[in-house]
């Protein structure tokens, strides 16, 4: 490489940032100039200095000798969209989540200054990078199962000038150690809701995490037999790769059975399908689904409370629930 090469690669990779955050904010998010600050100045590529393509048989990476495939890789990581990370015998099991989704999240994480931040699923560590730019590192903890998950974190983190805690353990279980947490961000997808999470939390803390195809927003309260948590899904669809850890669970999946394809394929019908999967099967969520006017996902919520937890649409008490896996 050219003498030149660094000075060239910094100002192409600034402005592959800023067409990311112009995008971003173009489809309504970032509002808060707070956020925008942070994701025009974390640098993505950092995070990012490699990925898999083409189903995961290609590897796009920063230090490839041949440069197309090099502004292949940069113009890919601040593309909006998800880069598979790791792979493992054939699974994903760890990726950089779409950036317009993460700073929806964010936002919708709705933190205060002062405040301590959990995020389960440490991922690349660009979500941890955002929170500490925001926060600063000792408001914010990552937690992920795999070691060498987070010590590509720390160490991409470190090189981006950012050092939160970075913990390597069972993100079911929290980390109590640096609680108690204002809130919970998880950057995987839910079984169930972790007792231990809302055990860790303080009384109005705010719990953000994806289950079944969509995002929960759950309120943490102190009541008379300890901490419960509720709350309704977001508009915003979401596909993360699940949660590892114990206790084990399958992830549930949407099964849509000899449904017509128009049904089958719908996407908020396929949320119904996978929220309700342990209960209902195909064809009762089918004439659910239509006896309610193909319902919205705001219209479903989770409820965490003595012991027990369940998915219902409209009321908690309602009559439409649906038992969920105790965490």
């Amino acid at each position: 490489m050219d003498d030149a090469y660094p000075d060239r690669f910094a100002a192409a990779a600034a402005e592959e940032r800023w067409a990311m955050v112009r995008g971003i904010v173009a489809g309504g998010a970032l509002g808060d100039p707070q956020w925008l600050a942070a994701f025009e100045e974390v640098p993505r590529h950092l995070f990012v200095p490699y990925y898999f393509v083409g189903g995961g048989f290609d590897r796009l990476w920063c230090e490839d000798p041949d440069p197309v495939r090099r502004a292949q890789w940069l113009h890919g990581v601040y593309a909006d969209g998800a880069l598979a990370t790791r792979i493992r015998d054939g699974e994903l099991i760890s990726s950089s989540s779409q950036p317009s989704l993460m700073a929806r999240m964010l936002e919708e994480l709705d933190v205060r200054e002062g405040q301590r931040v959990l995020e389960i699923g440490a991922g690349s560590g660009y979500n941890a990078a955002l929170l500490a730019h925001r926060l600063g590192d000792d408001a914010v903890t990552t937690v992920d199962l795999d070691p060498e998950i987070t010590e590509s974190a720390r160490r991409h983190l470190a090189a981006a000038g950012y050092r939160p805690a970075v913990i390597t353990g069972d993100g079911a279980r929290g980390w109590p150690p640096r609680g108690p947490y204002d809130r919970i961000i998880a950057t995987c997808t839910l079984p169930c809701v972790p007792q231990a999470w809302l055990d860790q939390c303080t009384p109005g803390a705010r719990i953000l995490a994806p289950f079944a195809t969509g995002l929960i927003a759950l309120q943490v309260r102190e009541g008379a037999h300890g901490k419960y948590a509720e709350g309704r899904f977001l508009h915003t669809p979401a596909y993360f790769v699940p949660l590892r850890g114990t206790p084990p669970r399958p992830v549930r999946r949407p099964h849509a059975g000899a449904l017509p394809r128009r049904v089958s394929e719908n996407e908020l019908f396929r949320f119904l399908l996978a929220l309700t999967e342990a209960t209902l099967d195909p064809r009762e969520a089918l004439s659910l689904w239509q006896r309610e006017r193909h319902p919205e996902r705001e219209r479903f919520g989770i409820t965490v409370r003595d012991g027990r937890q369940w998915a219902w649409l409209d009321d908690p008490e309602g009559p439409y629930a649906w038992p969920l896996p105790n965490g």
